[in-house]
């Protein structure tokens, strides 16, 4: 038997869904993408939602549409994937990284207000926050929902609100997913959301960036478009702008998956819950948590290899990655911090040290197969792999130590 990490859910309709746009001979500019931004707005419950060409994508338009560029920083967490820091280099601004919550791995709001305290300086006339150690002023906060877990949003909407920061969502993990009974992408001022094939649901590549802001929203579908307003001519350009379209094709396979977005939401929950029993009892391993108060979407399964007194952490995660790819599993080390990304080195970025906790999650973390679709007999299949890799990991890590004694 063979496990992947992730597989989309495909059925009969959504192809279909993408011929008839073939059929129609109008794969871009076309109804399917208003139909999706619309439906899309509908199920967040949001005034607007701006259908892109990714999740990456519409991280960059939020940036940009809030006027964040050179000079700036932007607050945000290095457990992620990369794209939530590289937006706010696209526009010359910096990312600032505080640590995660030891269990949410979310951004933690207490090292958000302690970086504020002890790096930033109010300036009252331009009523903004200045990172007094560059001069840059501190513009925005970016929570990233890990995992499909929202972020503790109330501390940090409260810090927001002291310091003047705009808030930008990353729920591109999150679609579904609730913070106190309010659905996230509803918290700041854009949230951005991704249906790449791993995503609880795909348009095959494509993003969303949703709003209460009609300027905002309107500012975004230029800019997707080459700079053009909706009532500009055809080689009008009133400001500079992408090829960040999401064509029709992309965009009726959205349609379609969103019809049945929550049926796959709760499969995710149950496939979760099966591997939350089987693994109840394995030591060696955190499972992911569920905060009473939060709803997760599941969009990975990430567990924890616990932290081993010896350093060796991430030595037996990466073994057991790579004995699951032997065995059939699917697996990955979800997520290696930002920070310490070899590209991220040529920045000048602002780094208040440590960052223990982001650090261990980098070293630990490890996600097993999600998908709506997979059968009770592939969750066991899983399960019982993971706890022989680990088993074999053990045994190599207490091998190599003999042998380090012995010489």
């Amino acid at each position: 038997m063979r496990v992947p990490l992730s597989k989309p859910e495909i059925t009969e309709l959504d192809i279909s869904s993408v011929v008839d746009v073939l059929r129609s001979g109008q794969l871009s500019l076309g109804p399917r993408v208003e139909k999706f931004e619309r439906n899309f707005a509908a199920y967040v419950g949001t005034r607007h939602a701006v259908a892109v060409s990714s999740g990456t994508a519409a991280l960059h338009l939020c940036i940009r549409a809030l006027g964040i560029g050179a000079n700036d920083e932007v607050i945000t967490s290095s457990f992620s994937f990369v794209a939530s820091a590289n937006c706010a280099l696209y526009e010359g601004a910096l990312p600032v990284f505080v640590d995660v919550d030891a269990m949410s791995l979310n951004l933690d709001p207490e090292c958000v207000r302690r970086f504020i305290e002890e790096h930033c300086v109010w300036d009252s006339p331009q009523q903004s926050l200045i990172d007094r150690r560059n001069g840059r002023r501190v513009k925005a906060v970016l929570p990233v929902h890990v995992f499909g877990l929202p972020c503790n949003m109330g501390p940090l909407l409260k810090l927001a609100d002291q310091y003047s920061l705009r808030v930008i969502e990353d729920a591109c993990e999150a679609l579904g997913a609730e913070y106190g009974g309010k659905g996230v992408g509803r918290f700041g001022s854009m949230a951005t959301f991704a249906f790449y094939p791993n995503k609880q649901m795909t348009s095959g590549e494509g993003g969303m960036v949703v709003t209460e802001s009609d300027e905002l929203s309107q500012l975004c579908r230029s800019m997707r478009n080459q700079g053009r307003d909706e009532g500009s001519s055809w080689l009008h350009h009133d400001r500079l702008g992408y090829n960040y379209r999401l064509s029709d094709l992309h965009c009726a396979l959205g349609v379609s998956q969103l019809r049945r977005l929550d049926q796959m939401l709760a499969a995710r929950e149950n496939v979760a819950a099966s591997y939350g029993q089987l693994l109840a009892s394995e030591a060696r391993v955190t499972l992911p948590c569920s905060p009473a108060g939060y709803r997760r979407s599941w969009f990975v399964y990430v567990i924890q290899i616990r932290s081993l007194e010896d350093g060796s952490t991430r030595q037996v995660r990466d073994a057991v990655v790579m004995d699951l790819r032997k065995r059939g599993v699917g697996s990955q080390a979800y997520f290696p911090a930002i920070h310490l990304q070899p590209y991220m080195q040529r920045y000048e970025f602002a780094v208040p040290r440590p960052l223990p906790f982001t650090e261990a999650a980098s070293d630990g973390c490890l996600a097993i197969p999600m998908f709506s679709g997979a059968s009770a007999q592939e969750i066991e299949f899983v399960c019982d792999n993971l706890r022989d890799a680990l088993d074999c990991a053990g045994a190599a890590t207490l091998s190599t130590k003999k042998s380090v004694v012995a010489v």
